[in-house]
């Protein structure tokens, strides 16, 4: 019913699309510094482990295969999301929680105003559009971090690595990370804001959908990723 109202809430688009550029600064913006820092940290502990397990068995240009597959593929747009599920999720359902409980919520609608337009369509949006760009932000900050570890802990050459990088690398590869990067947003939005639209019994009641808010964002995107690995890469 809510995915409904909000597909209803489309075409008053002059009350969510001015709304909707201060949220994209908020998930964007916002979230970019620690995106960027766990992307960082993700690409070199994966060299590092791969230089660690695969000396002397491998030839040195596959360390450039494996840090950039395992970023675009999986760590990236995984990790992203899990962060945002934390952050903006728990924001998201927080502030919608607390706009329920006292009842602000319910001001706007005896206004003859519409909530979906006004608050939930803004965020669900800002998340649509803004967690692929960060995803392609944290898969280039991986990829440099892990190319700045490999050489340092193997001593590996540009040119291996680079070499690497595209011996196994495929165009599909980025669109997948993208997908997966749009369905992590859909649900890092979606979900808390349902759960925080319906929260009840006060300030325990908006800690309890917080909590569940966090938790079922987390477990859907490890849901999906499984599911879109599944279906999408060809076995």
């Amino acid at each position: 019913m809510l995915l409904l109202e909000l597909v209803r809430g489309l075409p008053e688009w002059r009350i969510w699309l001015p709304r909707t550029r201060d949220q994209c600064l908020s998930v964007g913006y916002g979230s970019l510094g620690i995106v960027l820092l766990v992307a960082a940290f993700a690409g070199a502990v994966t060299a590092l482990q791969a230089a660690y397990q695969f000396t002397g068995s491998v030839p040195l240009y596959i360390m450039g295969s494996l840090v950039t597959e395992t970023i675009i593929l999986e760590l990236g747009p995984v990790l992203t999301g899990l962060i945002l599920a934390g952050r903006i999720g728990a924001r998201y359902a927080a502030e919608l929680g607390t706009m329920r409980v006292t009842e602000q919520i319910d001001a706007l609608e005896s206004l003859g105003r519409s909530p979906v337009s006004h608050l939930l369509l803004p965020r669900i949006v800002a998340g649509l559009a803004m967690v692929p760009a960060l995803v392609i932000l944290a898969d280039g900050m991986g990829l440099l971090c892990g190319w700045l570890a490999t050489k340092s802990s193997l001593g590996i050459t540009d040119a291996d690595f680079s070499y690497g990088a595209r011996y196994f690398f495929r165009e599909f590869d980025l669109w997948y990370s993208v997908i997966k990067a749009e369905a992590f947003g859909a649900v890092v939005t979606v979900v808390p804001c349902y759960v925080g639209f319906t929260a009840s019994e006060g300030a325990e009641g908006v800690g309890r959908a917080t909590t569940r808010a966090v938790v079922a964002a987390s477990v859907l995107i490890l849901l999906l990723d499984t599911v879109l690995a599944k279906v999408l890469l060809p076995s």
